[in-house]
């Protein structure tokens, strides 16, 4: 999978174009990903990531970084195992791509919010 391009609400992923948040599982894309309440990630938004199991959940929090990870999410992805990275989106692309050059795309997942 390559990442070829990201700007402010435009991901393009192996030549296709994704305008929605999206995320990444087993070198999957899932594409028009929302969150329950908008700019806040919580476990709920994320069922089949932790079913997943990857080692790694890396969240793109926006272009600014606005959107927020609950306060139990960390705890609940460590007590599945899983370590969550979160930063703003184009610092999380380039995390996302280190970490599958390392680990392979089985172990690492991704969670791109495009905009703000």
């Amino acid at each position: 999978m390559q990442i070829t391009s990201y700007a402010f609400g435009k991901i393009v992923i192996d030549g296709n174009t994704y305008t929605r948040d999206i995320k990444i599982i087993r070198g999957r894309i899932i594409p028009e990903w929302w969150r329950e309440q908008g700019h806040l990630l919580q476990m709920v938004d994320i069922p089949d990531i932790v079913k997943a199991v990857p080692h790694t959940l890396v969240v793109g929090t926006g272009a600014s970084g606005l959107m927020r990870v609950a306060g139990d999410v960390p705890e609940m992805l460590g007590k599945a195992g899983i370590r969550l990275e979160a930063m703003p989106t184009r610092f999380a692309i380039e995390r996302y791509e280190e970490l599958v050059s390392i680990q392979g795309e089985d172990r690492v997942a991704a969670a791109f919010h495009l905009t703000c």
